[in-house]
């Protein structure tokens, strides 16, 4: 098994990944209790394509422990619960979660040695547990520098540190949730060279708008420099960014389908809308094969868009969510 997780990072085309994936399948299917039962619920076990392996739905980090029971939890990960019950993704190797997050984030973000890193994230530091305090607090440490923080309300404490970073040289960057993002767009400031990461959405704090209105929001009010989204969840160990509101990119062991809203064990072509499933291979240890309940579309090139959720989340095809 060490061997594998090391060839997940090494994946170049769709073969290899095609490969690797459904060795990850056998792998799961024969040590994750709640996935082998699902598998042999719908009947399938044995798929020889990518399109043939099983996605389980995403409601089932809600109620069941996705894991492999022979090996210890190092940490759990909880959702923020805003939409009801909290998710839990069960974690037992670190190592591949941080080696996919800063692998991925010097790719397309930057190099965090040479950055400070500022976050506002309020509603996901109250709810604790979570995955992306975790991310980003781990890219703070590897910043190096002192400056990089979390920051609850004192939002003059952002014009300082970015002007701390731009005097030594630094790249900043800030996260934010959406709704923080809003209420620092409202202050006034510009701020030029600034990096900004949206991720979340409102957290029940404010009215939903669409990203492209966000955006749009805060580009008019900061004028950052660059404005990317960050696509990630607690049940998945790796994170899709996109520069601007559409188009993420998935690092090489990730990937997006899209299945047909009617039948969720068909998927559509590129270019059509329809449910995402995730496939994210670094999740070798718990399920790599993730339902989701959002809305989007797969472009040629391989980015996806995220187009809203699914209103009402029918439980098809298998009672175990239920038992």
């Amino acid at each position: 098994m060490i061997d594998l997780s090391n060839h997940i990072f090494k994946i170049k085309d769709d073969h290899s990944f095609e490969r690797i994936a459904l060795q990850v399948f056998q792998y799961q299917i024969e040590h994750i209790p709640i996935y082998n039962s699902y598998c042999r619920e719908i009947g399938i076990l044995n798929p020889t394509s990518l399109n043939e392996i099983p996605f389980l739905p995403i409601e089932f980090f809600k109620t069941k422990d996705i894991f492999d029971n022979h090996r210890q939890t190092q940490i759990t990960f909880k959702s923020s619960g805003t939409l009801g019950r909290r998710s839990q993704h069960m974690v037992s190797d670190l190592t591949l979660y941080e080696k996919s997050l800063l692998s991925f984030y010097t790719e397309q973000i930057g190099d965090p040695k040479k950055q400070v890193i500022m976050a506002l994230l309020p509603s996901y530091l109250e709810s604790g547990e979570s995955s992306l305090v975790y991310m980003v607090n781990k890219l703070m440490k590897e910043s190096g520098d002192s400056r990089s923080k979390f920051i609850l309300s004192d939002m003059g404490k952002i014009e300082e540190l970015y002007n701390g970073a731009l005097a030594d040289e630094k790249e900043p960057v800030l996260f934010g949730v959406s709704y923080a993002l809003m209420d620092l767009s409202r202050l006034g400031k510009k701020y030029p060279k600034l990096k900004i990461i949206e991720t979340g959405g409102m957290k029940g704090r404010r009215k939903e708008i669409t990203k492209r209105e966000l955006h749009s929001f805060i580009q008019e009010h900061i004028e950052p420099a660059t404005i990317f989204s960050e696509y990630g969840m607690t049940e998945i160990l790796s994170q899709a960014y996109s520069q601007g509101p559409s188009n993420f990119k998935t690092p090489k062991w990730m990937r997006v389908l899209i299945r047909e809203v009617d039948d969720p064990y068909s998927f559509e072509k590129l270019g059509k809308i329809g449910g995402i499933n995730i496939i994210d291979l670094a999740n070798i240890y718990s399920c790599s094969f993730i339902e989701t309940q959002d809305l989007g579309k797969v472009h040629e090139d391989g980015t996806f868009d995220i187009l809203g959720r699914f209103d009402h989340s029918d439980i098809r095809g298998c009672n175990l969510l239920v038992q």
